[in-house]
């Protein structure tokens, strides 16, 4: 229920979590070392967080990572590597996350489709993004979530 998709010389890409996730307690899908973090959290009726602030600690940046979830409908990610090479595609539906964190990726919407993305900021347009040729619809070679 969490894929990690990754290059073929094993550079993370992306982490999906699949809507069917449901474990207890706090669980990180992610490295400490990314600047983007990821966790699930599921707690009992009564569980008290303590009240807290978070400290300014200076953080430098590089690249943009995202993380897109599904509301509605469906979404196919084709996923490249930082040379521009196409690799695979999932398609993710309702409920499912995905941390988009190196190489580059496309997206077609195959149902409409409700989504929401934060990534860091602040953003700076089209200056934040190289774009390219990718593949058509008929070149995606979709792997089931958890194939792998």
């Amino acid at each position: 229920m969490i894929e990690n998709i990754t290059d073929c010389s094993n550079k993370l890409l992306a982490v999906i979590v699949s809507n069917r996730f449901n474990k207890p307690g706090i669980h990180f899908f992610t490295p400490n070392d990314l600047s983007q973090q990821l966790a699930y959290m599921r707690h009992p009726v009564g569980k008290i967080i303590e009240p807290h602030i978070h400290n300014p600690v200076v953080r430098e940046v590089v690249y943009t990572q995202e993380v897109l979830l599904i509301k509605a409908g469906k979404l196919r990610v084709d996923f490249y590597n930082n040379q521009q090479i196409y690799l695979e595609s999932r398609v993710l539906e309702a409920g499912d996350v995905i941390l988009l964190v190196a190489g580059g990726h496309g997206f077609e919407v195959l149902e409409e489709v409700e989504m929401i993305e934060v990534k860091q900021g602040p953003y700076l347009g089209e200056q934040d993004k190289s774009r390219f040729t990718g593949i058509t619809s008929n070149q995606a070679r979709i792997l089931e979530l958890n194939q792998v």
